[in-house]
């Protein structure tokens, strides 16, 4: 199986069978944007997200810590979204806010909380008792 494939394949886990075919479909086209999703398909996904060493849950972790430090708002809640499908519980992405405040600092880490905060209530899940939310969507 080649990057391509593994990505997709990962695409899929995250995304679902129909969102990942509609990707393959826009590869190889020459509308703008079509190497750009290839190149991300094949290399985040296929060369980064496939590979062996980290379980998908930790690398979920090691994404939010990075999307949190650059600011990267639109990209976290994606990214939440997929750390639960990863089996990331909401008390562990909380942590993950909290691990940031040192290393990242407290407006990056209250601009993230807010984009976190909305993902979450646009999945429905409650953030009053973090212990009963579900741990995956």
């Amino acid at each position: 199986m080649d990057d391509l494939e593994k990505g997709l394949s990962v695409y899929s886990d995250f995304f679902g069978e129909e969102t990942a075919d509609a990707r393959k479909a826009g590869f190889g086209g020459d509308h703008f944007g079509a190497p750009i999703g290839e190149i991300a398909m094949r290399f985040a996904f296929g060369a980064v997200w496939a590979r062996d060493g980290l379980e998908r849950k930790q690398r979920s972790l090691v994404v939010m810590g990075i999307l949190i430090a650059n600011r990267q708002t639109a990209e976290l809640k994606k990214h939440v979204q997929i750390g639960l499908r990863n089996g990331l519980t909401v008390r562990e992405i909380e942590e993950v806010l909290v691990q940031a405040i040192p290393y990242a600092g407290f407006p990056a880490v209250a601009t993230a909380t807010e984009a976190v905060m909305a993902k979450l209530k646009e999945l429905g899940i409650p953030l009053d008792n973090l212990e009963r939310a579900p741990a995956a969507r």
